[in-house]
């Protein structure tokens, strides 16, 4: 993949809820859960990752809970999105993920698809 400097890559773990764009993931056909729910769910995996200290430890655990909790199809590759340019992405996501360095983790972020916790890689 390229890695030109125009681009970013993260990870990223989506959390739909009942008022999501589309409450629905190849996880739950009909998402139920509140916003205030989904919020609560990724404050508990952002708790558990903040304590990892070693970036690659924090990539793979990451990839790890994204795997299993992502309401996103790129749960399948652990959360991660590839290189995408800013424009590519819904205004909120990508403000939160230029404000991250590589390696830091990003608190709760809502879009129109849901909420998510976004690990930038480059």
């Amino acid at each position: 993949m390229s890695s030109d400097s125009s681009k970013i890559r993260a990870l990223h773990l989506l959390v739909k809820h009942n008022k999501s764009r589309r409450p629905s993931s190849w996880r739950e056909q009909t998402i139920t859960r509140s916003g205030e729910e989904a919020i609560e769910i990724l404050k508990k995996h952002h708790a558990e990752l903040a304590k990892i200290e070693d970036p690659q430890e924090l990539k793979a655990k990451f990839k790890d809970l994204a795997s299993v909790n992502s309401d996103c199809s790129s749960a399948k590759r652990g959360g991660d999105l590839g290189y995408f340019t800013p424009e590519s992405m819904q205004p909120e996501f990508s403000q939160a993920t230029l404000k991250l360095k590589p390696y830091e983790l990003s608190d709760v972020v809502k879009t129109d698809s849901g909420y998510h916790l976004i690990l930038r890689l480059a």
